[in-house]
């Protein structure tokens, strides 16, 4: 444990030094100055409080079901957010269903202890990936009620490593284990842990009621006017390096780029090279720019919605760390392109052997597999309807967890 809390010193002294020199460190050290004052003045004793805490902007869409079912079904409680990412936090800080909103404290021993004497959550329930051991290990030493949810286990995870000891400890924190497959059960069972319960992924809960309530952009609608529209969102740079020869390809197709960060850098540099024109989200006027190829979606929080209009998609981020939501697009019934760094992702995995989702090595590839289904209406059919069917039947693992947590105790 020696090893893990100087490895969290050493990150948060690394924090401190670059944060004037790097934006997102800056808001990560400076977004947690003065916190725990804060917390102290906004968070009341008068009713008990259920903290959910998510790592990111991306991993919130997996615990937003949560939010808002506890929010429905059990009015008398308290909701704290937490967020370690300033990605999610800023995005999300003035989200309605969090009567709280704050980031998750530097995980020490001395923080760990200050963040719950304030908080006193009745239950702490920790989304997908997020295992802070100081944090863990405190709320199992005062019989705090604690949860993880949506997680997948492998056996290249830490927790199956010889030195993955300490990891494993852990794991005993939590009363429940809500894992999304039979494979994670299966391997926590190896480890000795009877308390997992296959619940599912709750994304599928939060695309479906994306699909089913949200509106049309407007300004989305007016860009792709009578022409088929494809839509690359949460876009790296490679990704947009392999998609600006597709959109040269097909000057009569309308295209969307929604990057993962906001850069102008890449931005200017597809206004260089995209033959057929670009607008921005944020510049967009109807007489002026109808008749760009490319809008580039520079504004957080629509992609969801914008993938409503679109014809086909591509997720990016699979030439890096991984690829990102799926889901979003598939529940429109879309046919789905990513790089190669998708097997981590069950729903990926599982898209490709249905035939709804194909992954690209380059440029070419994905120009190949464009071109397969540019004029192949009965394939797009066929598409539409097992990509629904699958998102369809995915549904549940908002109320499976929920009914758990709480039908135990109340």
């Amino acid at each position: 444990m020696w090893l893990y809390n100087l490895g969290i010193a050493l990150g948060a002294a690394f924090i401190r030094l670059i944060s004037p020199l790097n934006p997102k460190m800056r808001a990560i050290f400076s977004g947690r100055k003065g916190m725990f004052e804060h917390m102290q003045s906004e968070i009341g004793n008068d009713a008990p409080i259920v903290w959910i805490h998510v790592a990111s902007l991306g991993d919130f869409e997996q615990g937003r079901p949560l939010v808002d079912c506890v929010k429905e079904r059990f009015p008398d409680h308290k909701i704290l957010l937490t967020f370690f990412s300033p990605s999610g936090y800023e995005v999300r800080k003035n989200y309605a269903n969090a009567d709280y909103v704050f980031y998750i404290p530097i995980d020490t021993k001395r923080n760990v202890r200050r963040f719950i004497d304030i908080v006193k959550p009745e239950i702490a329930i920790f989304v997908k990936y997020e295992f802070w051991l100081n944090m863990l290990t405190e709320l199992r030493r005062r019989n705090i009620r604690t949860f993880i949810t949506s997680a997948i286990f492998r056996r290249n995870s830490i927790f199956f490593s010889p030195f993955g000891w300490w990891w494993r400890r852990a794991l005993h924190s939590f009363e429940s284990i809500f894992v999304q497959d039979e494979g994670s059960k299966s391997l926590l069972a190896e480890l000795g842990f009877d308390n997992v319960i296959v619940a599912g992924d709750t994304r599928f809960d939060r695309v479906a009621a994306i699909a089913e309530s949200a509106e049309r952009v407007d300004i989305v609608e007016q860009f792709k006017g009578d022409k088929q529209l494809f839509v690359a969102g949460s876009t790296w740079s490679i990704d947009e390096e392999y998609l600006v020869p597709l959109i040269n390809a097909y000057p009569d197709t309308k295209f969307i780029i929604a990057p993962h960060e906001i850069s102008e850098e890449r931005i200017s540099k597809l206004e260089r090279e995209v033959k057929g024109g670009v607008v921005r989200y944020t510049r967009f006027t109807q007489c002026e720019y109808a008749d760009k190829q490319l809008l580039v979606l520079d504004t957080m929080g629509l992609l969801s919605r914008v993938y409503g209009s679109a014809d086909w998609a591509y997720i990016g981020g699979g030439f890096g760390a991984g690829i990102h939501n799926t889901l979003e697009a598939a529940v429109y019934g879309l046919p789905v392109a990513f790089g190669t760094k998708y097997r981590k992702f069950k729903e990926a995995c599982d898209l490709i052997s249905l035939g709804v989702a194909h992954s690209v090595r380059n440029s070419e590839e994905l120009q190949q597999w464009f071109a397969s289904l540019h004029h192949n209406q009965a394939e797009l059919d066929k598409i539409k309807a097992l990509a629904k069917e699958y998102t369809s039947h995915h549904r549940g693992a908002t109320d499976k967890i929920v009914d758990s947590i709480f039908t135990r105790r109340y």
